[in-house]
């Protein structure tokens, strides 16, 4: 989906961007990684990164991918960590008040599960509201469902200033299976009503294993692929306008001259974890990553063999809300 000025105004309002630089360096120390593709090392769970700095900056930042932290490079917090820092904890350094980092380092994938709804919640608003739908510019609104959403803004809003103690006995999936049913209804309103429409009837592949699948050029106009695993998956040169991508594992799929327009519910994790180049076509609002290449898509070649799965919060686990 187009990013809408309204939108990035309601997500800036909620505080759902990540801001490093408020932040105690939370990620680097309540996760857990596991050596594998993603990360060179194994590190437990409330241990710092051996990149992490006194100032809580990581020391090797312009060189992750190259030193072989790509799990860094494709995790979002979507604004947990400076919220736990600054507000949640009003300021307290885990380093000056040992008796917070516990608490404070379980409640990071905690409180990024609610910010990543929050994220979701926003466009799917905006998608009922008739903004910049699925390629369909303004469009006539859907009240009911607008309304609905917008309730659910702002009870997951006031759940995300809870104490740690309630966000930490929070039900998460019972909070995920009672909103899914509307960010459903806003990407069927979307894509029903987009101009980017497949011949035949959409492609439903919602939780389909698609690792290694060779999709090439496929017509998936307004398909479903909401949590569908796409590890590794040739999608060189296919259609995918105004496919919901809601939580599907992109790490490692070829979006070599894909197209993407208008896609919905695709985040900047999400492509960081692909591989592109210059003739992806992205979202509005969705920067290109450093790491794709310039050259055109290469002939068909046989497609990657999925990466081992890191321990912890890791971008594939956090970005699959259970449906």
């Amino acid at each position: 989906m187009s990013s809408s000025p309204s939108l990035d105004t309601e997500r800036e309002r909620l505080g759902l961007h990540a801001d490093c630089v408020s932040c105690f360096g939370l990620c680097c120390v309540a996760l857990a990684f596991t050596r594998s593709a993603d990360f060179p090392i194994d590190k437990d769970a409330g241990e710092p990164c051996r990149n992490l700095r006194p100032d809580h900056r990581c020391g090797v930042h312009p060189e992750l991918r190259e030193r072989g932290f790509v799990g860094c490079t494709v995790y979002d917090c979507f604004g947990a960590g400076q919220k736990i820092s600054r507000v949640t904890f009003a300021g307290q350094d885990w380093r000056e008040h040992p008796e917070v980092r516990s608490s404070m380092f379980a409640l990071l994938p905690v409180l990024r599960h609610v910010h990543e709804l929050l994220w979701y919640l926003t466009e799917a608003v905006a998608l009922a509201a008739g903004r910049d739908g699925a390629g369909a510019g303004e469009s006539s609104p859907d009240p009911a469902l607008t309304a609905d959403l917008r309730a659910a803004v702002d009870r997951v809003e006031r759940l995300s200033f809870g104490t740690p103690q309630d966000l930490l006995a929070q039900d998460l999936d019972a909070l995920r299976s009672g909103l899914n049913p509307l960010l459903l209804r806003a990407s069927e309103v979307a894509r029903a009503r987009s101009r980017h429409q497949p011949r035949g009837r959409r492609a439903d592949h919602r939780g389909a294993d698609l690792v290694g699948k060779r999709l090439a050029r496929a017509d998936l106009r307004g398909a479903s692929l909401r949590g569908a695993l796409l590890v590794g998956a040739d999608l060189r040169g296919a259609d995918l306008r105004s496919a919901d991508l809601v939580g599907a594992d992109l790490r490692g799929a070829d979006l070599r001259g894909a197209d993407l327009t208008d896609a919905l519910f695709l985040t900047q994790a999400q492509v960081n974890a692909a591989r592109g180049d210059t003739t992806t076509r992205l979202p509005d609002g969705l920067e290109r990553p450093g790491h794709w290449t310039a050259a055109p898509a290469a002939p068909a070649a046989p497609a990657a063999e999925p990466r081992p799965r890191p321990r912890g919060d890791h971008p594939r686990r956090a970005a699959r809300p259970r449906r």
